[in-house]
């Protein structure tokens, strides 16, 4: 049995292990795969795992041998999944790896909007402090979260998780999932439609998977429905923000900051407007990757495999 991972790198840097992978067969890892290599290091291969390398429909049609697709994260949109079903390719994702990391995340991008921690200690660090007329000053506008309206955009795992988080805080959390539960209110969270939650909302954060009906829906005209001076914090995917309207919206001020996990293309590209405008935190797609995420998506990988090497297919996308 082949198993090929198309690229490990970022899931494991070197710090931990792929000997569950091992036990089951052949395997070779690599780093990274462009496009054109695909085919040629897949070759005769039965498995294959890939986290953002996208497998189409001309490849996948191309490797005969083929049987299992391991998708090594939860969105899994690198894959024509269409095709896989029409060629009986076997696809499989991992969930609620990340849950408690994103949901940590989040508060870690909304707290340095809130006090500008790291700037402020630069400042202290520069002097400023040392050479101040007060015990104690600021640089930017400090912010209390207790009695907020937290409005969370997907209520799954990661959203209700965010949501423990944001009432731990004092927070009022609301919700809006596709409707579902609307008008209702459990565990204390207010769930919505989603006008209201934009209305509403002091702090929006995104937690939705990747489709054609929320692709964008975060744009010029769902902006100018929110409070002025929001905070948007995005840790979901990049292209559920239209970026030029977001950016123009933070360099007017409408929108008070944003911090963002997620761009809507990976890496960033350098014409990028967001990265030039006012108020923006943007980290490289890390919310994901603490060891110990790490360590699950692994271990979930394997038993995926292993089931399916049992014949029983657990966490399909198909």
């Amino acid at each position: 049995m082949k198993i090929v991972v198309l690229d490990g790198k970022v899931l494991n840097p070197g710090d931990l292990s792929w000997e569950g992978l091992e036990k089951l067969g052949d395997l070779k890892v690599y780093d990274r795969t462009p496009e054109d290599k695909i085919i040629e290091r897949v070759g005769d291969a039965e498995i294959i795992f890939t986290n953002k390398t996208f497998l189409k429909r001309e490849v996948l049609s191309k490797l005969i041998n083929l049987k299992y697709i391991g998708v090594l994260a939860t969105g899994y949109n690198v894959v024509d999944v269409e095709a896989a079903k029409d060629l009986g390719i076997v696809v499989t994702n991992i969930p609620a790896y990340s849950t408690d990391s994103v949901a940590q995340f989040v508060f870690a991008l909304l707290l340095e909007i809130c006090h500008n921690v790291g700037e402020h200690s630069k400042s202290v660090k520069k002097g400023e402090w040392a050479n101040a007329r007060d015990f104690s000053y600021w640089n930017h506008p400090l912010m209390e979260l207790a009695g907020k309206k937290f409005g969370i955009i997907g209520y799954g795992s990661i959203g209700k998780a965010t949501g423990e988080l944001a009432k731990a805080f004092g927070m009022e959390v609301l919700a809006y999932n596709k409707g579902k539960n609307k008008g209702k209110v459990i565990d204390g969270v207010k769930h919505i439609d989603f006008d209201e939650l934009l209305e509403k909302s002091d702090v929006i954060s995104l937690h939705c998977p990747l489709f054609d009906s929320t692709r964008g829906m975060i744009n010029k005209e769902t902006i100018a429905r929110m409070k002025d001076g929001v905070i948007l914090i995005n840790t979901a995917r990049g292209p559920l923000i239209v970026e030029e309207d977001l950016a123009r919206a933070l360099n007017d001020e409408k929108v008070r900051a944003a911090g963002l996990d997620v761009l809507s293309k990976e890496p960033a590209t350098k014409d990028n407007p967001l990265l030039k405008a006012k108020n923006t935190i943007i980290t490289p797609h890390i919310a994901w990757a603490p060891k110990e995420a790490r360590e699950r998506l692994m271990n979930i990988a394997v038993k995926n495999l292993e089931s399916f090497l049992d014949g029983e297919i657990v966490n399909s996308v198909i």
